[in-house]
């Protein structure tokens, strides 16, 4: 089985940008603030805004997507708590009804509702709705609920615990995912998505979250941003630190995905960071949309670069593709043993 734990539903009908068009509206004028909820999608049509993922899926040779809501659309930056409360209870139904439409082809991870500066508090309702009623599987969390300023403290600060506490309750894994950026400085796919996997990952070498939280497991994806290319550094900057080997140290909490779109990315990844720490995925439909015209195959195809991967043996794709993705994710383990899979 090839489980792929990372894919965005970036195929949303237009009605929902229309409500978001007219909830960001009524911020300045309340007369235009959606009059209703309901957003009128029916089964019919959100299953045929996932044909694309639906063929990529048979095309590519992958069994199942953990599926989220699109994360440069999450918008923590953007309104009160309020909006963003409204938002993702919006985006996370929509999310679930997809999976209960095509469960052998989805399986759901919920975005939390987050806003700068406010209480990670406020959020668990929501995980705790999209767990124990939606039967999601993971979360995404995002570091940066700012768009690009990094307004709140690091990852390993008490201020997050209440959020940890509750995952590790649930035993569910977060992907540390930010969305879009306000900061002209970021270009959000190309700069703020990278620069955010690599500074959680420097601030978990700083800090000593999982001491509190051993069970605890972060999912960074995009190949980890730049920290496999640096393996080096971050080994060395961990010794000057006095912490333990990097592996010791963080590697039994962290893993990285393969959302890497290119072959020397992936044979970097697997050649310097321990297989059982990394998780097979594509993003897809995501970030990178296209062919690559020195392959002739689509960017985001990441399973070519694994099964090229001249460093992999067999039992260390069956640990990739989908043996690590059940350790990771318990509660998609119980799912498919389920369903005798």
């Amino acid at each position: 089985m090839i489980i792929d734990i990372h894919g965005h539903y970036t195929t949303e009908p237009q009605s929902l940008f229309a409500f978001r068009d007219k909830q960001l509206a009524g911020l300045i004028d309340a007369t235009r603030k959606p009059t209703t909820n309901d957003l009128g999608i029916t089964d019919e049509q959100l299953e045929q805004s996932v044909q694309r993922q639906l063929a990529f899926q048979k095309e590519r040779g992958s069994d199942i997507t953990i599926f989220s809501p699109r994360a440069s659309g999450m918008g923590h930056h953007v309104g009160p708590e309020w909006v963003s409360q409204e938002w993702t209870r919006m985006n996370n139904n929509l999310i679930h009804r997809i999976c209960s439409l095509l469960p052998e082809n989805f399986i759901g991870v919920g975005q939390l509702p987050q806003s700068p500066g406010v209480d990670p508090r406020n959020c668990i309702p929501e995980l705790e709705r999209m767990v124990n009623e939606l039967g999601f599987v993971g979360v995404n969390l995002n570091p940066d609920p700012s768009g690009g300023y990094w307004t709140d403290p690091p990852m390993t600060d008490r201020y997050w615990y209440p959020i940890y506490e509750k995952l590790v309750e649930l035993e569910i894994p977060t992907m540390i995912h930010v969305t879009g950026s306000c900061n002209p400085n970021f270009h959000a796919t190309g700069a703020h998505y990278i620069n955010a996997d690599t500074t959680v990952f420097m601030q978990l070498i700083q800090g000593n979250l999982f001491k509190d939280f051993p069970t605890l497991k972060f999912v960074i994806p995009h190949g980890g941003g730049a920290v496999p290319y640096h393996w080096g550094r971050y080994r060395g900057l961990s010794m000057m630190m006095k912490k333990p080997p990097l592996v010791e140290y963080l590697m039994k909490n962290v893993y990285f995905d393969t959302c890497v779109y290119h072959q020397p990315g992936i044979d970097l990844l697997a050649k310097v960071v321990p297989v059982e720490n990394i998780l097979f995925a594509s993003e897809m439909i995501g970030a990178v949309q296209g062919i690559d015209p020195e392959t002739g195959h689509y960017f985001d195809d990441t399973r070519r670069y694994v099964d090229a991967a001249k460093n992999l043996s067999d039992e260390d794709r069956y640990k990739i593709f989908e043996g690590n993705a059940r350790t990771v994710y318990p509660r998609l383990d119980a799912i498919l043993k389920k369903r005798g899979l």
